[in-house]
């Protein structure tokens, strides 16, 4: 009994050492000032070094938007400017990975040499348009992806209607695919539908820049003139072709209040 008692008073007596500084305990003073010197030296404040713009891809169902914007993210994680999301990590959802489909926005972020992006992948299908809008509204600019093996499509002339109505006035275009199509004249015929379609809602057709290319070859990295070499070129058009936005910081700050939900012993939560 003797023996059982003074077991459970020195494991007690080790518990309560232990729940007073764990950290100290297990490091000791030296150790414990140094995991404290660290973690200060990361709680610096964040410094925007470059200028920020809201961008995102729309366009058709299946036309590759979110294999465009892996693509962008695998070119410019090479530079040092991003982190590399395969298509796997970017439509994440398992309803999205089973019907390879785009279903909710997906927001990534990334750098060029001279500005900062945050970029929205909006879904291509009719049915799920309603977040195509809550994703577009934010944006600065756009990319529109058309298929050069479908050319323009249904969705193709919705998002860029509703891309006008949210206030996107800079669009760049980017075809598709071009890899699958061998005749050069299906790729002219494409472009010049899709300036015609610009100009008709709106937008500069005549002046837009169209680039053509493959988002495939630029993943899996071959025909570099028509995968890296075009990615290249289609970040050169956005950072030339999309203003600059003009922030007034100096005022409050404002968040846009999409929907609000009553969790049951939380509160209210408002999104947006």
């Amino acid at each position: 009994m003797s023996f059982a008692r003074t077991f459970l008073q020195t494991s007690r007596a080790l518990s309560a050492r232990n729940s007073i500084n764990p950290v100290q305990h297990a490091l000791g003073n030296k150790g414990q000032a140094q995991f404290l010197g660290a973690a200060r030296s990361y709680a610096t404040a964040f410094e925007r070094s470059k200028p920020h713009v809201n961008i995102g891809t729309i366009g058709h169902v299946d036309h590759g938007k979110t294999t465009l914007t892996a693509a962008i993210t695998k070119r410019q994680a090479e530079k040092g400017y991003a982190s590399y999301l395969e298509y796997g990590s970017i439509d994440k959802a398992p309803e999205e990975r089973k019907r390879g489909i785009t279903i909710s926005t997906a927001h990534i972020e990334y750098q060029t040499d001279t500005r900062h992006y945050a970029h929205v992948d909006c879904p291509g299908h009719a049915d799920y348009i309603k977040n195509m809008i809550t994703g577009a509204a934010s944006m600065d600019g756009a990319i529109i992806v058309v298929a050069a093996s479908d050319g323009q499509m249904p969705q193709t002339r919705e998002h860029l209607l509703l891309a006008r109505q949210v206030g996107v006035k800079k669009i760049v275009v980017f075809v598709n695919k071009c890899d699958a199509v061998e005749d050069k004249e299906m790729l002219e015929l494409v472009e010049m539908e899709m300036r015609e379609l610009l100009s008709s809602y709106g937008f500069e057709g005549e002046e837009t820049p169209i680039i053509l290319g493959s988002a495939l070859c630029s993943i899996e990295g071959r025909e570099p003139e028509m995968g890296v070499q075009k990615v290249d070129a289609l970040l050169e058009a956005i950072d030339s072709w999309i203003p600059t936005p003009e922030r007034d910081i100096s005022q409050p700050f404002l968040m846009s209040v999409e929907d609000v939900f009553s969790i049951p012993g939380r509160g209210t939560v408002a999104s947006g």
